[in-house]
């Protein structure tokens, strides 16, 4: 991103600040690998000036390993109390891995998860193909959970790509959706690192067709977080632009 989003000789402890006059979210995948502490989170916030909203991954612990308790639920949420009094915090986010299917020990170790965190917004993404069925779709509705929509490449084993929104009564008076952008870099299953399976540049075309795609369901949500994956050869820099640019043109206020 250096020479694109950050100017050529940025620091990387100023990236945050010099993301935060481009865009109004991000989503914060370390989390994922490694716990933060309130101070790192305090850190970020005086960072971005309290002006960009955080999207946070939950441990691997919590959806990989599944080993997490209510006790480390409670922990992860005590980090975030820099963000949640300021206002900034986006939906979290399970991302769960393509091993984990709809069995009835997973759907009972999903409920008390979802229990966990229950006071803060839940987006969930699923990877196996069986919890893509209107029954699991009608259940987030009930619950307030929010259907992480995900554009996967169109790959055997992966489920389709669609945006599918389930908030239609949030508790904070906004019903929020949540789309996670992977690429279309058929070399999936094959990749050696995640940079390398997010390796994609979406066309013109494709922005486009997503944002009609958007635009087709703006009665369904109050607002909607959309994130790239294909940061890699700075991919997702101009793709932002491309979708941007094509939403605004269907009427829609992008942050």
């Amino acid at each position: 991103m250096l020479g694109t989003l950050y100017p050529k000789g940025t620091k990387k402890s100023d990236f945050l600040t010099e993301y935060a006059k481009h865009y109004g979210a991000v989503e914060i995948n370390s989390t994922f690998y490694a716990p933060i502490g309130q101070k790192a989170f305090a850190g970020m916030l005086r960072k971005s000036d309290a002006k960009v909203r955080f999207a946070v991954k939950l441990h691997q612990d919590f959806t990989h390993v599944r080993s997490g308790s209510a006790e480390h639920a409670l922990a992860f949420i005590e980090a975030l109390k820099p963000i949640i009094e300021a206002d900034c915090l986006a939906p979290l986010l399970l991302q769960f891995p393509h091993g984990f299917d709809r069995t009835q020990a997973h759907r009972l170790y999903l409920a008390r998860l979802v229990k966990w965190f229950s006071d803060y917004p839940l987006a969930i993404e699923f990877r196996h193909a069986s919890w893509h069925v209107p029954q699991v779709l009608d259940s987030f509705r009930k619950q307030g959970l929010i259907w992480c929509s995900v554009d996967y490449p169109k790959v055997q084993g992966l489920p389709p790509s669609r945006l599918m929104l389930t908030q239609s009564d949030a508790r904070s008076g906004l019903r929020t959706g949540y789309l996670r952008m992977h690429g279309n870099n058929l070399q999936w299953w094959d990749a050696l690192s995640a940079s390398e399976r997010h390796d994609y540049r979406y066309s013109v075309e494709e922005m486009q067709g997503w944002a009609q795609a958007i635009a087709n369901q703006r009665q369904h949500f109050d607002e909607l977080y959309v994130f790239f994956q294909n940061s890699v050869n700075a991919h997702a820099y101009y793709n932002i632009k491309m979708l941007r640019e094509a939403l605004t043109g269907l009427g829609f206020v992008v942050q």
